[in-house]
């Protein structure tokens, strides 16, 4: 069985991080799926998604480690294309990813006790994120 839904995500800009992992838990709840994967994915190419310990140290640490590697100060290629301040917002996501899969079992996510599902805003303005789970198994 294949079951999909999509999540809406409100973000305020760069770094701002939500913890995903109740919403997508209530997809799989309400799926009937007992066994199989939930893929979860952010459409757009400057948002990110992962797992994390979601606690306020981290919360600050993982965009301040990403401005560290990949600083918005930067003369990015991507801003002599479109002059949009964003091209580390751009590099960032890439670098951690727009996807996730986890595996289910007994009708739940299968994470560690210190494992939740984050979304990242790499982009330097707020967007209305779509995060599409798509889950498939028994």
């Amino acid at each position: 069985m294949v079951y999909q839904r999509t999540l809406t995500v409100s973000t305020s800009g760069h770094g701002d991080m939500h913890d995903l992992t109740d919403r997508v838990a209530q997809v799989v709840a309400a799926s009937g799926i007992r066994t199989g994967i939930a893929h979860v994915f952010n459409v757009g190419s400057t948002g990110a998604l992962g797992v994390i310990e979601f606690e306020p140290g981290l919360q600050r640490d993982l965009p301040e480690l990403l401005d560290r590697l990949i600083p918005p100060s930067r003369n990015y290629g991507h801003e002599q294309a479109w002059h949009d301040g964003n091209g580390h917002s751009h590099l960032q996501a890439t670098l951690l990813g727009p996807g996730l899969t986890v595996p289910l079992s007994d009708g739940k996510l299968v994470l560690g006790t210190w494992q939740q599902i984050f979304h990242l805003e790499c982009d330097i303005k707020g967007r209305q994120r779509k995060v599409v789970v798509t889950l498939v198994g028994e």
